[in-house]
């Protein structure tokens, strides 16, 4: 009597609903009848649902499947797939897991192709079908580019969200003036000031505007890499950009692929309406071309600018700037340097023109603010508070937990390209919708391309924003034991040490517009955490008195919660 051979059925679907119509339980019902009919014994059922055929990668069931397999336990002889697509749609993996099947015995029949690979015919027939797949899969890939490049050659939108400053109105874009104000303010300070993007940025958020919140973010602050979006992005002077992003290959894998921004791109006149000017496009381009690189030093390589942007103007109360001399030899060779801080808006920054032109030697601020800081902490009232309640790292734990919904959102969102993918691949050409579900899918992959890229933008933002944040804070240890010996320990620093530590340390620090008669010129240091002085609590310590005593009269009270 003929012993009954043992198999193993596979089914697996793409998504939920099925453009071919089989759903697990169909593809199952008709293995289960094919087993029967040929005298099979089913030993196990495999099932991947909502996972992609284009790699085995991420279908646990296959790969548990094949583990089996290779361990021999079950004895079987064939695999039951309903079509080879089912099996795989990757032709190096489907010839290669049917190269490992068969190295243990075990054969793969695909019941309605109809194709068995136990015998020379059936195996052929799986490497011809499997390649045609596999071709058929990047044909569509092809035709979608094209149908995306054939839109922006027309001037309309290729779908996805719309860019910040315009609405979309029955697929087009429409400008949004409530957004497009912010779109011009960026290009006008960028252009006609000495605004970098950070500057921009700066100047947005301490001015009270909001970035409006969009489907696709959660943050209504401006951060730089924001501000670079929209310098950068044609789309705002009319003009319909293709090619700015390509979905490129891993180097080193198989079917791995990631979003590369692009150097190079196609431009083609839009057909929606324009927020600012070609030729302020193309002097923000100009200016971004040339500040866009960081320069790099060529003298004074370990000095840095300890009060930049701490030390505040005595008439307009803006940032000082950081400047230099640099003095040369007669034959021209370079001599020394020479630091200075100056108000920057003596350069009509932002609009506005100050009349203080006074440059402060850096040594001597740097000095006077020293002395202060080393007489405050050498209080030991502030020694007893500070190793108490000094602290702890600054919280970033909502932006933490927001970068991780975005990178939720992302896998899930590339997660559901990929389904859509294997929707397309499997469209059955015959079918008299076909044109029609090719179009609806191509509208659906172009808008989850465009998602993918404004959540990756996203992510980059808070990214940046953490980064920022963690780089100015010092631990609970380091910033106990410099004060503890400031004295000792700060002379050792470098530059950029002093620079990050008076950074945790001190907010702003207010001067004179003249050396005063004693030679005093510091007005005000305010600090990032409280002190208390002549018995009320303050951040802000008045130096303006000349006969204020240090050791007497400040005694000082460190805060957890506001050291940041």
């Amino acid at each position: 009597m003929k012993k009954q051979q043992k198999c193993y059925i596979y089914t697996r679907v793409s998504t939920a609903i099925q453009v071919d119509g089989y759903s697990l339980d169909a593809q199952r019902d008709k293995l289960i009848k094919y087993a029967e009919y040929q005298d099979m014994e089913v030993v196990k059922e495999f099932s991947d649902a909502g996972h992609s055929g284009k790699n085995i990668n991420g279908r646990p069931e296959f790969s548990r499947m094949l583990e089996e397999i290779e361990n021999g336990d079950d004895g079987v002889s064939y695999v039951l797939v309903f079509k080879l697509s089912r099996f795989g749609r990757n032709a190096a993996d489907v010839l290669s897991s049917l190269q490992l099947m068969q190295d243990y015995g075990v054969n793969l029949i695909c019941v309605e192709d109809g194709i068995d690979s136990s015998k020379e015919a059936g195996k052929l027939m799986i490497s011809v079908l499997s390649a045609v797949a596999e071709i058929e899969r990047e044909n569509i890939l092809v035709q979608t580019m094209e149908g995306r490049r054939q839109k922006a050659r027309e001037g309309r939108w290729n779908g996805g969200f719309a860019p910040y400053g315009y609405k979309l109105v029955n697929g087009e874009l429409i400008i949004a003036e409530d957004e497009a104000e912010i779109i011009r303010i960026i290009f006008d300070k960028y252009i006609h000031t000495n605004m970098g993007v950070n500057g921009v940025a700066d100047y947005l958020n301490t001015h009270g505007y909001k970035k409006k919140k969009r489907q696709n973010n959660t943050l209504d602050a401006f951060a730089s890499s924001f501000i670079k979006g929209v310098l950068d992005n044609p789309i705002y002077m009319g003009k319909m950009p293709y090619g700015r992003r390509s979905n490129e290959k891993i180097q080193g894998t198989r079917n791995e692929y990631h979003v590369v921004k692009q150097d190079e791109y196609d431009l083609y006149d839009g057909i929606h309406e324009a927020i600012i000017s070609e030729d302020d496009f193309r002097l923000a381009a100009q200016k971004r071309k040339e500040t866009g690189v960081k320069r790099e030093k060529t003298h004074s390589l370990e000095h840095e600018h300890i009060l930049s942007g701490i030390l505040r103007c005595p008439v307009c109360h803006g940032a000082m700037y950081s400047n230099v001399n640099r003095k040369k030899k007669v034959d021209g060779t370079y001599y020394k340097d020479f630091f200075y801080y100056a108000c920057k808006h003596r350069l009509k920054v932002d609009g506005h023109n100050c009349s203080y032109h006074h440059q402060w030697g850096q040594d001597k601020v740097n000095a006077a603010v020293e002395e202060v800081i080393y007489k405050l902490v050498n209080n030991p009232k502030f020694q007893d508070a500070l190793k108490t309640k000094v602290g702890a790292k600054t919280d970033t734990e909502e932006l933490e937990k927001e970068r991780e919904i975005c990178r939720t959102r992302l896998r899930q969102t590339i997660g559901a390209k990929n389904k859509l993918a294997e929707q397309m691949d499997a469209l059955d050409v015959s079918d008299r919708f076909y044109d029609r579900k090719y179009d609806d899918m191509q509208e659906r992959m172009n808008k989850l391309y465009e998602e993918i890229g404004a959540i990756e933008d996203e992510i980059d933002t808070i990214s940046l924003r953490i980064e920022n944040i963690n780089k100015k804070q010092l631990s609970k240890d380091s910033i106990y034991r410099i004060l503890k010996s400031f004295d000792k320990i700060y002379g050792e620093f470098t530059d950029a040490e002093k620079k990050r530590f008076i950074n945790s340390f001190v907010e702003r620090v207010e001067i004179f517009e003249e050396e005063q008669e004693d030679g005093r010129f510091l007005k005000s240091i305010k600090f990032r955490f409280p002190v208390y002085y002549n018995g009320a609590e303050t951040q802000e310590v008045d130096l303006s008195d000349s006969g204020w005593d240090y050791q007497r009269s400040l005694e000082t009270v460190c805060l957890l919660s506001k050291l940041h």
